[in-house]
């Protein structure tokens, strides 16, 4: 049997334009069809999005300073809340972008869309700089308030995520990428789940109950140190580094409280290493005033990172599976501290009763002597 044509190869515009080359893009449903010409660097483009069943923008940009969103040239279309279409240029400066109207880096004309039959077309002609054919695009579609556009989704497994790629226009080829953004974006995720949320807790277990048993010492003392330092290098550093990238590439969209509580986390975790290494010795008259310090910075350090790590599930759109994961890490957790409190109060009222029968007795023998 023949192997069937791609759709965009079939389909026939009705107004009669032709575009002699096309390519179904892989994510969003959408395709692109394009004329080039090579003597004049100028492309006739045509991009089109199917299965429209509501109101939506749809755009599609060329990027000519990098493969991401920031710096791409983009022209947008979605139907007003009076039924009239608009068609314009956005140059997209930020993330947080409404996609306001404004001028390209290259020129740009005969802008028209249509929008029937349960799908969305733009039509453009634009000159491309430098005499070049191969190119950095981005198509993207996003819901609407009013007649303002709104953003897109961002959680990491959204085709929203993964709508870019080179093409050349004379070759054809098209190639998918990824942005650079979502996996920055899973190892800061991964790097502060494991130490804030998993390595930090269980340090304190085992400094808690680990130490009450004789033959722990000071092998328990090693292992808390070590849960705690591993757990700074890759949250403290680590996730607070890629935190700083995330923030920077993120022009224009703000997650005020995770980063706030990020930064204590940070200053709170520092001082507990800082405090470890001039902790006063266990004669010192300010070996107390260290404790309490070292504990309530511990425990405010736990709660903090297990709410942000939380957070930061919501801002990344994180599957189920990842909350579902986690929780069951840390019920795991505290069953197991709360398990080793049950134990070790067992162990010490049979132990104040050993205690107890052995005065009683010491003192009847006394009475008898």
């Amino acid at each position: 049997m023949a192997e069937q044509p791609p759709p965009c190869a079939t389909y026939r515009f009705s107004n009669n334009k032709h575009f002699p080359s096309c390519s179904d893009l892989p994510v969003l449903s959408s395709s692109l069809h394009w004329n080039y010409h090579p003597s004049s660097s100028r492309v006739d483009v045509a991009f089109r999005h199917t299965g429209v069943s509501d109101r939506r923008w749809i755009a599609w940009a060329i990027n000519p300073t990098s493969a991401g969103m920031v710096g791409s040239q983009a022209i947008v279309s979605f139907p007003r809340t009076d039924g009239s279409l608009a068609v314009y240029t956005s140059s997209i400066t930020s993330y947080g972008t409404r996609l306001e109207q404004g001028n390209l880096s290259f020129p740009v004309w005969d802008l028209s869309a249509t929008n029937q039959n349960n799908e969305m077309i733009i039509y453009a002609s634009l000159e491309l700089q430098g005499n070049i054919s191969a190119v950095n695009h981005l198509w993207q579609v996003g819901p609407m308030s009013e007649n303002t556009p709104m953003m897109h989704s961002v959680a990491p497994s959204s085709p929203n995520v993964r709508s870019m790629g080179s093409l050349d226009f004379l070759s054809g080829k098209i190639t998918a990428t990824r942005s650079s953004s979502a996996t920055v974006k899973n190892i800061h995720g991964i790097l502060n789940t494991v130490s804030w949320g998993i390595l930090m807790p269980t340090g304190a277990i085992i400094a808690r109950h680990l130490k009450k048993f004789e033959s722990a010492d000071p092998l328990w003392f090693y292992m808390h140190v070590s849960c705690q330092l591993l757990a700074y290098v890759l949250g403290g550093l680590g996730g607070f580094v890629t935190g700083i990238v995330l923030g920077k590439r993120s022009h224009g969209i703000e997650h005020s409280s995770h980063k706030i509580i990020g930064i204590i986390l940070f200053c709170l975790a520092t001082a507990q290493v800082f405090g470890g290494m001039v902790r006063p010795g266990k004669d010192s008259k300010y070996r107390p005033f260290f404790n309490w310090f070292h504990f309530l910075v511990g425990y405010s350090t736990i709660f903090l990172g297990i709410i942000n790590i939380y957070k930061g599930f919501g801002i990344f759109h994180a599957a189920e599976s990842w909350w579902y994961a986690y929780s069951a890490v840390i019920v795991g957790l505290g069953c197991i501290a709360l398990g080793l409190e049950a134990y070790a109060r067992v162990k010490g009222r049979k132990s104040n009763i050993s205690d107890n029968n052995k005065c009683s007795t010491t003192s009847i023998e006394i009475e008898e002597v």
